[in-house]
């Protein structure tokens, strides 16, 4: 009876050890396990609305609800989505788009958006409000960044053309593995023009020996310490990082800025390799 007493005791053992292993591999697989994404790269699919912020008068936040609160967008880093709503004639309008948001922020999505005057898609965004849906499809675009892939970057932004700058630099400054550096030049008409202003400078507030930042105003206030007119390839020497294999200058901007600017990389050695235009 000992004996079988013993020997089953030695079965029970094993069999609860057995369930803890099962268990603590089921909770690390449930820990590590990188949830689906709420995009679809062939349908559009429909997010509410639920809080909008007016940062300008041209310029608001849009905070879009994911399905449940553990969902997250599914995007990958520098890459966009086209969002559908309709222009003043009614008509459809489609236009790509970049969150500031990242898939570390659960449950919802943030899209900052400047409404110009004629804009077909800026006229969507002035009349949609909160409790209203927009159409998304995605992920798109050629932009593939993996943590440590470049020894530093540099980033050419004008205007709206921020955002997937700031979507790349909050993705490696929030991740304490990558030491990539990062050097921004952002350019703008007006003061008021600058979007993201408080993100970039805490930013560059928190990781000072990681991420800088550098504005340019072609209409700056008199008391304005930054650049001044448009970004020349003496600003770019001055604050971007020097040609070399493992550095990369990322563009993006309105078509004459992109233009000006590739000829300013090319004419200070950076090869198309070094290169990349959202």
């Amino acid at each position: 009876m000992d004996l079988y007493q013993s020997h089953r005791k030695e079965m029970i053992g094993i069999a609860l050890a057995l369930a803890a292993v099962g268990a603590g591999t089921a909770y690390y697989f449930y820990l590590h396990r990188k949830p689906k994404g709420c995009l679809d790269s062939e349908n559009f699919v429909e997010f509410k609305l639920v809080k909008r912020t007016q940062l300008s008068h041209n310029v608001a936040s849009f905070k879009f609800a994911l399905p449940t609160p553990n969902s997250v967008l599914g995007l990958p880093i520098g890459q966009h989505m086209s969002c559908r709503g309709k222009d003043a004639a009614g008509d459809e309008v489609v236009k790509a788009y970049t969150p500031t948001t990242l898939d570390s922020d659960i449950g919802y999505f943030e899209l900052v958006i400047k409404m110009y005057p004629q804009g077909r898609m800026s006229h969507h965004f002035r009349e949609l409000k909160e409790g209203d849906y927009l159409a998304v499809k995605g992920p798109k675009g050629r932009f593939k960044y993996e943590p440590g892939q470049v020894r530093a970057f540099g980033m050419l932004a004008g205007g709206t053309g921020i955002t997937p700058m700031f979507q790349v630099a909050r993705a490696i400054l929030e991740n304490p593995k990558d030491k990539t550096k990062i050097s921004l030049i952002y350019a703008n008409v007006t003061y008021d023009d600058i979007l993201l202003k408080d993100q970039l400078d805490g930013l560059a507030r928190t990781y000072p020996d990681q991420f800088s930042v550098y504005y340019v105003l072609n209409q700056p206030p008199e008391s304005w310490d930054g650049g001044v007119g448009f970004v020349s390839q003496e600003m770019i020497q001055a604050h971007c990082p020097a040609p070399a294999p493992d550095v990369k200058v990322l563009r993006c901007g309105p078509p004459p800025m992109n233009k000006a600017m590739a000829a300013h990389l090319q004419a200070l050695g950076y090869t198309p390799a070094m290169q990349f235009q959202f």
